[in-house]
């Protein structure tokens, strides 16, 4: 009897002590307020009810949030750039530490209580930086504005061919990926320092022209390697003006090695550009009032300066009559949809062309690369004179025997053309490089029908074809 009772009061003293210790845990665990001691970005909230904790720490990250940001620039002429943190993507949070706590509000009593005994002192914050904010906030035009364009280098022909360099300029650029390392060295690591603007001083990057100087001398547009003029002394004004629009078209242009200069591209520019004005054209071998006329003495004085380098001709043609302003054989026509002028930059490097007119001259020049001990001339002899056709007309007004010269015919010509490579001032090498057709131009006369015998019967081309100016 003795032993039950004995036994009798061991269980509930074993009972008692674990209803004890389950009322002691569920004190400790249910606790509201956190440890003592403890601490969240330097700020003690230690005995604090968790709810006010976690209040006051959202307010420090919010406060954080607003605090200055000041981007200073070393050049003292620039304004600084200020705005908060926040706006500069910057945030703060103490993800750990609310997990901590929340787990002291967990449902098991067990991990609250465990919580509790194990949480932690020391509590940091952590800085995150939005990448790219600040480049979405101000952008490529606001740079543009603040700190400029780039500056490309120019190269300027002086009065006297010579060659002369304008240096391009720099602009400053944000470097924003030294930017943000900066800004993560300067933010603040707790929510103990005072409201003081954050200072970072703006970290730049040079951005380069596309043209610069080396970039504009490596083409190799050096001197001036040929020069070609030719006379308008006798040319209409409107003959003057189309010729002075297709020279202007042509003033500038560069080619690049191997490139192909294309006459047709050059008129089709120059007529949306400028116009062109009333001068004869040739219809069909025969001068005529047209629009345009004078575009050939253009290509024909390029095609004399590109002879004189040695550069390739893919297309040429002569005019069907012999210009005032050329020796036979060395003259360049074209005629729109037909007749082309192209020749093709095979010095190896850049080439630069020229042309204007002044004081009723044309003047074309080449610029680029050229050996100085090379030069070319040109021949043009005539292998053959071609008779003048006749042709007659009935005229009885006229007495019969008696005749009327309408028009005076001219002879035609075959002429062939060399170019003569001379190098030291020595021939070395000799080169036929046309054999041109000048048709005869037709004497028509009238006479009396009873002096004369039938009309031959000629055939006109159906399409007639319009050199040294534009079809309409």
């Amino acid at each position: 009897m003795k032993k039950i009772h004995l036994s009798f009061i061991w269980i509930w003293t074993v009972i008692l002590a674990l209803a004890m210790l389950w009322g002691g845990l569920h004190l400790y665990a249910d606790r509201q307020t956190l440890p003592k001691g403890v601490t969240v970005g330097g700020i003690n909230v230690g005995n604090m009810d968790k709810t006010a904790a976690l209040q006051l720490l959202d307010t420090k990250l919010n406060a954080l949030k607003q605090r200055p940001l000041i981007l200073t620039d070393s050049d003292s002429s620039a304004q600084d750039i200020k705005l908060t943190l926040g706006e500069a993507g910057i945030h703060y949070e103490a993800k750990a530490f609310r997990d901590a706590v929340n787990a002291l509000v967990s449902e098991h009593l067990w991990t609250r209580a465990q919580t509790r005994f194990s949480f932690g002192k020391e509590w940091t914050i952590t800085p995150s930086r939005q990448e790219g904010a600040l480049q979405v906030r101000f952008g490529a035009s606001w740079e543009e504005q603040r700190y400029g364009k780039p500056v490309n280098a120019v190269r300027q022909i002086d009065g006297d061919d010579q060659i002369r360099y304008i240096p391009g300029r720099s602009a400053r650029r944000l470097d924003w990926p030294k930017l943000g390392v900066a800004l993560d060295k300067a933010l603040p690591k707790d929510l103990t320092a005072s409201g003081e603007p954050v200072r970072v001083e703006l970290p730049f990057r040079q951005l380069e022209p596309d043209i610069t100087v080396d970039g504009l001398r490596s083409e190799g547009i050096e001197r001036k390697i040929v020069q070609f003029s030719t006379s308008l002394s006798s040319s209409s004004e409107g003959r003057v003006y189309n010729v002075n629009s297709a020279a202007s078209t042509v003033d500038g242009l560069i080619l690049k090695p191997g490139e192909i200069f294309d006459y047709g591209q050059i008129i089709a520019k120059a007529e949306r550009t400028y116009g062109f004005r009333e001068a004869p054209v040739i219809v069909n071998g025969q001068l005529e009032p047209g629009i345009g006329g004078g575009i050939c003495q253009v290509s024909s004085t390029v095609y004399n300066a590109a002879l004189r380098v040695g550069l390739d001709i893919v297309e040429r043609r002569n005019h069907s009559l012999p210009v005032s302003y050329l020796p036979k054989g060395q003259d360049a026509t074209f005629a729109t949809g037909s007749i082309n002028f192209r020749f093709k930059n095979n010095t190896g490097k850049y080439l630069l062309l020229r042309a204007a007119v002044q004081n009723r001259t044309l003047t074309v020049k080449f610029f680029g690369t050229f050996p100085s001990n090379v030069s070319y001339e040109l021949e043009s002899r005539t292998v053959r004179v071609l008779p003048i056709p006749e042709k007659t007309i009935r005229n009885d007004s006229l007495s019969p025997g008696f005749y009327q010269v309408l028009r005076q015919g001219k002879a035609g010509y075959v002429v062939e053309t060399y170019r003569m490579k001379l190098v030291d001032g020595k021939t070395v090498e000799r080169t036929r490089i046309s054999r041109d057709t000048y048709r005869a131009q037709q004497r028509i006369v009238a006479v009396h029908s009873g002096s004369t015998s039938p009309e031959p019967q000629t055939r006109e081309p159906q399409e007639p074809i319009v050199e040294d100016g534009i079809s309409e």
